[in-house]
């Protein structure tokens, strides 16, 4: 089968779609498909052999109209697509996903004429151009990880005021991702929680929608015995997501012994963000660790090797790579009971723990419970890496996504001949 990926972001930092692209791209290409990758940048590190095709922009939004302008090339941005970045930017609208959909049908005549690609799979971009490039011919199935109203909400439980909700509109692409994922050939999402929601905001049909769950390198991310643990508690991922729940997670902390630790992982903290500011309020200078800078992968396995247990307070996660990933390195996880955490860390107690969103004397029990226990903690570690080896593989995601695709070539094709 002749694959299109595309990713409008597609470097494996910028979040889990970048992994996401990644790893099934590598997976198609071993079972002997011919994938290609599409991608704005920051581009992605493909294994050997899977082509890259550029889809370039300005990445305009976040800088000065200054810092915009390529010194090099200055009369770039003159381009009328660059120009539209530029100009919508400044009033806070994220334009990335609608120009990369684009470009890309600006260019797709000439790209399918010479590669014949029997599907073409968005990650999540959901942009206008996707409906040019469907009706040249060649069905588009797209990925919704999640639906982002989940995240614009969360935006606004934490700053209700007009100010932050017409910023957080502008931001989210939400009309025209509503408009595009009911017209696509095929909607695929990554958990049962996602399918969930994607009916209520897109109003799709749960049993229109596809699940296939992520995997998980488990020859990466694995245990490393002589790391030293650092720490007792460990969080991995983006601290100013609002949807993350760090809060309910600074409070659970401070609920505990003094001698009870926490180390976050994220390469993003402002010094004005939430990290700075909820250690102020609970008083925990002394006993948060901050890593606070752009990691390796490697590096990274080294730091879930480093905590006893990992925590993913999240208020929703469409999947929970943070989570994945720290039980493939043999942690328990301590999650909220929300989104697909009990899909990924189970809710019979043997690989980590659900408690209730929001709820900080739940976390901190469930924190005291592991911990007292050395040997429990072991045990659900194992547990937790044996439940990821099982259920979690990038090869079984790779494989159900071919079916899924073959099952949309095979209806296009009936109604080709019905026409």
């Amino acid at each position: 089968m002749r694959i299109a990926l595309l990713t409008y972001r597609g470097n494996m930092f910028c979040g889990g779609q970048g992994i996401y692209a990644a790893y099934l791209a590598r997976e198609w290409k071993r079972a002997g498909h011919d994938v290609h990758v599409f991608a704005g940048p920051p581009l992605p590190e493909l294994e050997e052999g899977i082509p890259l095709h550029e889809i370039p922009n300005n990445n305009v939004f976040g800088q000065t109209t200054r810092e915009a302008i390529d010194p090099d090339d200055p009369f770039s941005i003159l381009k009328p697509l660059s120009l539209w970045e530029l100009g919508v930017s400044r009033f806070g609208v994220f334009p990335e996903m609608q120009t990369f959909g684009f470009r890309l049908m600006r260019r797709w005549r000439e790209i399918q004429q010479r590669y014949r690609f029997d599907i073409v799979f968005d990650n999540q971009c959901l942009s206008w151009g996707l409906l040019g490039i469907q009706s040249m011919g060649v069905p588009v199935v797209s990925v919704i990880h999640h639906p982002l109203h989940i995240d614009r909400e969360a935006d606004f439980t934490i700053d209700p005021s007009l100010k932050k909700r017409v910023e957080r509109t502008l931001y989210f692409p939400l009309m025209m991702q509503q408009t595009v994922a009911p017209r696509l050939a095929k909607i695929v999402t990554v958990s049962e929680a996602s399918r969930g929601a994607i009916e209520k905001y897109f109003k799709i049909p749960e049993k229109d929608v596809s699940v296939v769950y992520n995997g998980t390198d488990t020859e990466i991310f694995h245990p490393i015995p002589e790391v030293k643990k650092e720490a007792d508690l460990l969080f991995v991922g983006r601290t100013e997501d609002r949807k993350k729940g760090i809060g309910t997670m600074f409070e659970a902390l401070s609920m505990l012994p003094e001698n009870v630790t926490l180390k976050i992982v994220d390469g993003r903290i402002p010094g004005h963000g939430l990290v700075p500011r909820l250690k102020k309020r609970f008083g925990l200078e002394n006993r948060v660790q901050i890593v606070d800078r752009m990691l390796t992968v490697p590096e990274l396995v080294e730091q879930y090797s480093s905590g006893k247990v990992a925590l993913v307070p999240s208020f929703f996660e469409g999947f929970g790579f943070p989570a994945s990933e720290a039980m493939a390195c043999g942690l328990p996880v301590i999650a909220n009971a929300a989104g697909a955490l009990p899909e990924v860390v189970g809710s019979d107690g043997h690989a980590g723990l659900l408690v209730p969103q929001r709820d900080a004397q739940a976390m901190a029990d469930a924190m005291r419970s592991i911990l007292c226990d050395p040997d429990k903690t072991a045990r659900m570690g194992h547990a937790a890496r044996r439940r990821v080896e099982r259920l979690f593989q990038w090869d079984q995601a790779a494989a159900q996504m071919v079916d899924v695709f073959q099952e949309v070539i095979h209806a296009a094709h009936r109604r080709s001949r019905a026409a």
